[in-house]
């Protein structure tokens, strides 16, 4: 049987999109500086989709670039380019233009938002594999997805670690790195854990960064879920 030396196939990822609603290269500069100083150990090295929907043909296309990057991200692609000199552009910088499909409006709030593979028919919410079960620790860069099912950790979760479920999340020990649930779009889902110290909490888009995690909940047992297309967290004990 031959060897094969390289495959390529479909998978699924959740990114960061950026979407730039002013092209003035200062406002933007700013508000970049703003936002990853929030958080700076979450934005650090992100790779993001930079959304170009509301730029004209007349903007600096490079310095933006440039502006993004100084801020520690990286540029994997540009999405919502309809005009042909930007396009050209953007190509001519080394950068793929990306198509969207049709987004769930709860995605991340400003100006970031998750991306999340999201199909149109509302059956596929009902649809649940076999629920995915951690019983190791997960270490921080590791990234765990777990596709049309819940997820289950039996174990610590290492801040820069990442949990990413289509379902519900439960974590039966400490976490500190990000835990993404109903990531198809599902708002039903619910986020369960018994010691709360996560960098970020997202039920289908709606997420709360760590300083927006109610203090009296850090540390606690916990379950958050979406109530009238807020984030809700409540005691478990």
């Amino acid at each position: 049987m031959q060897k094969k030396y390289i495959e390529l196939k479909s998978n699924n990822f959740t990114l960061l999109v950026l979407y730039l609603n002013n092209q003035n290269i200062d406002l933007i500069d700013q508000s970049l500086y703003k936002k990853t100083q929030e958080c700076p150990k979450f934005f650090k090295n992100a790779p993001v989709i930079v959304n170009v929907s509301k730029l004209c043909n007349t903007v600096n296309w490079k310095k933006i670039q440039e502006i993004i990057i100084s801020h520690g991200f990286f540029v994997v692609g540009v999405s919502g380019c309809q005009d042909s000199i930007l396009k050209k552009n953007i190509i001519d910088s080394g950068l793929p233009i990306l198509s969207e499909r049709k987004k769930n409006k709860s995605n991340f709030v400003a100006n970031f938002f998750i991306n999340s593979t999201k199909n149109k028919k509302k059956e596929i919410f009902n649809k649940v594999e076999k629920t995915h079960i951690i019983d190791i620790p997960v270490r921080s860069g590791q990234k765990i997805y777990a596709k049309h099912a819940d997820l289950i950790v039996i174990n610590n979760v290492s801040a820069g670690a990442e949990l990413v479920a289509d379902g519900n999340i439960h974590i039966y020990g400490i976490v500190r790195g990000r835990v993404l649930a109903g990531a198809n779009g599902d708002t039903s889902r619910k986020i369960f854990c018994t010691g709360l110290f996560a960098e970020l909490v997202s039920i289908s888009g709606e997420y709360w960064l760590s300083d927006q995690i109610p203090s009296e909940f850090i540390g606690k047992s916990a379950q958050i879920y979406l109530k009238n297309k807020f984030l809700t967290i409540n005691s478990l004990s």
